[in-house]
């Protein structure tokens, strides 16, 4: 009896081939009632992908061939379960076969709902879009952490290791595919050795909050190649401009692992400098030297900056305000600091203003040029309209005002509000 049968009209001369297989050992005949061919489905939304439970309701049947409406191989059996990938409504069906024949049954409609409207799934995959999307460990300090059992405390933190460590690339499909590539190293027991294939599927688990990841396969990891207990990793926040991750280790203590989406240069400053879609940036008073002015060869040839807490406060409270729109919005709050000898505080010159974003000229990883006469960052005496972004992280940005051939430049360090 063939066990995998791919048109009903071949399951139906099978059966009747096997019929007068039967009929010659058989003298009275197997003749009988067409099947009546039915069934049911539960589908199992409690994580992702969807598995659908199809429960036969066949009578006068004894051959079975499934089609799930989604494109996949036709299956063959009494009862089966099938796994659905993606989201829709799937029309499945079942042809029966029985000693009177096959029947079809009539189609019943499966309903998958789907994960984009879900933050943590939204963003991880970024299936609002593409349809998959990379991270890489994230640029600052504390990107990775290893934190007592409570979950709170710090034991330790680190940057990802230069190199082997900060260039591996963690990819997610909406598909639940999930890719690891290492580059030429992974970093492992405290060192850099030959790179390991991290590659599987996984399970997403909506679990109240951001949900988390289930790696499917035997050896696959996410961020650090440790044996996080059943490969499960939550997700504690997720944002255009930021992945975190924790799992729990076999000893109780959790590792924490901070991630940045993989883009380029120019695309991964756009985002961190919008946040995604708005930021809002102030400067960093609490830093040594937040301005200082100079020129493109010698910035601190001029003015050295100021200590820590310097900033007169009319100036330390103003909002610098970024959107992927490119608008630029200036709030002044009560006061603007106006350059001068002396420089005072003087009426507030709050202004909204579009602006170009694109690769730097000369030093820095990008630039922002101003499109209204007037506007400035931080110093009202600027010398152009162009301010270059040295550098740029999650939580803070060091710009340089002026194009290369200024005769004076001020560089700038800011910080997230």
């Amino acid at each position: 009896m063939p066990s995998f049968l791919r048109h009903p009209a071949l399951l139906a001369l099978a059966g009747a081939a096997l019929l007068t297989a039967c009929q010659k050992d058989d003298p009275s005949g197997l003749d009988g009632p067409v099947p009546t061919a039915d069934f049911t489905v539960v589908l199992n939304t409690s994580q992702f992908p969807v598995v659908a439970t199809f429960t036969n309701t066949t009578t006068g049947g004894f051959l079975y061939q499934w089609d799930f409406g989604d494109g996949t191989p036709l299956v063959s059996g009494q009862n089966v379960t099938h796994t659905y990938r993606t989201p829709g409504t799937f029309k499945a069906k079942l042809v029966a076969a029985g000693r009177g024949g096959s029947a079809a049954s009539p189609p019943h409609e499966v309903v998958v709902p789907s994960l984009c409207g879900n933050a943590g799934f939204a963003v991880l995959t970024a299936c609002g879009g593409g349809g998959s999307t990379s991270w890489t460990f994230d640029s600052g300090p504390n990107a990775i952490q290893r934190l007592a059992a409570n979950g709170t405390t710090v034991l330790s933190s680190a940057a990802a290791q230069a190199g082997c460590q900060a260039d591996d690339q963690f990819s997610f499909t909406s598909t639940f595919a999930y890719s690891y590539d290492a580059g030429a190293q992974t970093f492992v027991g405290g060192t850099c050795g030959a790179p390991l294939s991290g590659n599987s599927d996984f399970n997403y688990v909506p679990n109240g909050s951001l949900g988390r990841i289930v790696l499917v396969h035997k050896g696959a990891f996410l961020g650090l190649p440790d044996s996080v207990n059943n490969k499960t990793y939550d997700i504690v926040e997720a944002t255009p401009t930021r992945l975190r991750l924790q799992g729990t280790l076999p000893d109780g203590t959790k590792t924490l692992v901070t991630y940045m989406p993989q883009l380029s240069v120019l695309d991964r400053t756009k985002l961190l400098l919008t946040g995604g879609s708005s930021r809002t940036w102030v400067l960093d008073n609490a830093a040594q030297a937040v301005i200082t002015v100079g020129t493109e060869a010698q910035p601190t040839a001029y003015y050295p900056g100021g200590p820590p807490n310097s900033l007169p406060g009319c100036q330390a409270d103003d909002e610098y305000t970024f959107t992927s729109a490119n608008v630029l919005s200036y709030d002044a709050k009560a006061e603007t600091f106006v350059a001068g000898s002396p420089g005072s505080c003087q009426a507030a010159r709050t202004y909204t203003s579009p602006f170009t974003f694109g690769p730097a000229s000369g030093t820095g990883i990008a630039q922002v040029e101003l499109g209204r006469a007037g506007s400035f960052i931080a110093v009202t005496d600027a010398p152009d309209l162009v301010y270059r972004i040295l550098s740029i992280d999650n939580q803070s940005m060091v710009l340089r005002a002026g194009r290369p051939t200024a005769a004076v430049v001020f560089t700038i360090k800011l910080k997230v509000k």
